[in-house]
């Protein structure tokens, strides 16, 4: 990884219940020592970035990092328009919706819909970031990239976030031929312990995939008529959506839709 990429790498530490990161803390996040964390975020700072904040002397996002975001959604509005689909599929299934997509190779959740059906559900942050390998999102994107793309994320060390996180690459490699055969990918606990996911695929006017759009409820909560409801309402949105985004879906997906 060079060290612009390392730099930019420092931003995924930032989330909505983590705005404010300090030097030790982004050092133990990012897994280098403090000097190292302090040069990159450094260059970040001049860059707009990152800036520090209270006596504290935190950091947190800069203003660069909004008016790219700003840019970016007046220029393709995503989060409206899948908000618009994710809202009707939480009404569908009673269930957590989100959707995720491809950035700079890391799988980010863009944003998410609650349902008001049930007390007990899912609770999420948009902007973090997911594994490939623990959620069905993650799943739903391997099993459609290139080859060498997905083998080049199998290769890495995969780290179990739960007891029932599957790390085996022949294992992984099974369950995206099933994704492949049905269009909907399914992880029970991979990444949260107590949490049954959902996921299909979204793709670009090229046909290649983007992202995913997936359903998350917890695991006590699915049964048979539960997982029946949520395959055929999320193989209907992960439609809807790769449309309203202008995608086209692969044959192979069509079929499997």
């Amino acid at each position: 990884m060079g060290t612009v990429a390392k730099a930019l790498s420092l931003l995924d530490h930032f989330i909505p219940a983590r705005p404010l990161i300090g030097l030790s803390d982004m050092a133990r996040l990012a897994g280098v020592n403090k000097a190292t964390a302090y040069r990159l975020l450094s260059e970040l700072q001049a860059a707009g970035f990152v800036e520090q904040a209270g006596a504290a002397r935190e950091y947190r996002l800069g203003p660069a990092v909004l008016r790219l975001a700003a840019l970016r959604e007046a220029t393709v509005p995503m989060r409206e328009a899948a908000l618009d689909v994710l809202r009707a599929l939480a009404e569908d299934t009673g269930e957590t919706a989100h959707m995720s997509l491809l950035q700079g190779g890391r799988l980010v959740t863009m944003v998410h819909a609650l349902s008001s059906r049930h007390g007990t559900r899912v609770t999420m942050d948009d902007a973090s970031v997911l594994s490939f390998h623990g959620t069905g999102s993650g799943l739903a994107i391997l099993a459609h990239l290139p080859d060498a793309e997905a083998a080049a994320i199998l290769s890495q060390p995969l780290r179990a976030h739960t007891p029932d996180t599957v790390t085996d690459p022949a294992r992984l490699r099974a369950l995206m031929a099933e994704v492949r055969r049905s269009g909907v990918a399914v992880s029970v606990g991979g990444f949260e312990k107590d949490v049954h996911s959902h996921a299909a695929p979204l793709f670009d006017p090229n046909a290649h995939v983007i992202g995913a759009i997936a359903v998350a409820a917890p695991v006590a909560r699915m049964t048979p008529d539960l997982a029946s409801t949520i395959r055929a309402a999320l193989i209907r949105a992960a439609s809807d959506l790769t449309e309203r985004l202008g995608g086209t879906p692969p044959r192979d997906a069509q079929h499997a839709a």
